[in-house]
């Protein structure tokens, strides 16, 4: 099944309508998953398609589909919101690598977790159900002249 039909079912399950509009808004987030876009990033996207949406149309979406737990919310430390789809297939959130000196935000599907969760499960009592891990560093490149940031001035992602 292709990840809208999904997304549509999610939608249905819960009572909602995949609206065109809110349709445009998840394509722009299936086109660009790795670019974890910012509200206003998805709202410039989805505006060419749709002149008339507004940018409160685009955060109300955003908001509903984190309810629905199909995006998570997140932060890199750069004071700006961006959305990340969630994995389909997995039960939890996917981690990132975060670099403090470029921006740069990779992405690791694994979960490396399973074996904390049972523990956490066995000696708490406590059920896991979702978790999310951001490792914060540097990439060897950016301790050198490779640093794209150093480059032209801006963070990557």
């Amino acid at each position: 099944m292709n990840p809208m039909d999904t997304i549509a079912q999610q939608f249905a399950a819960h009572n909602y309508k995949l609206t065109s509009q809110r349709e445009a808004i998840v394509k722009v987030l299936l086109d660009n998953e790795k670019d974890h876009l910012s509200v206003e990033e998805v709202y410039m996207l989805v505006k060419g398609s749709y002149p008339q949406l507004g940018l409160a149309t685009v955060y109300r979406t955003l908001e509903l589909l984190c309810e629905l737990h199909i995006v998570e919310k997140m932060n890199f430390g750069d004071g700006v919101s961006r959305y990340d789809l969630r994995s389909e297939g997995h039960d939890h959130m996917h981690h990132h690598l975060i670099c403090q000196s470029c921006g740069k935000v990779a992405e690791i599907k694994d979960d490396w977790l399973e074996e904390l969760e049972s523990k956490l499960e066995k000696e708490y009592g406590f059920a896991v159900t979702d978790h999310r891990l951001d490792f914060k560093g540097t990439y060897r490149i950016c301790t050198g002249s490779g640093c794209k940031r150093e480059k032209n001035g801006q963070a990557i992602s």
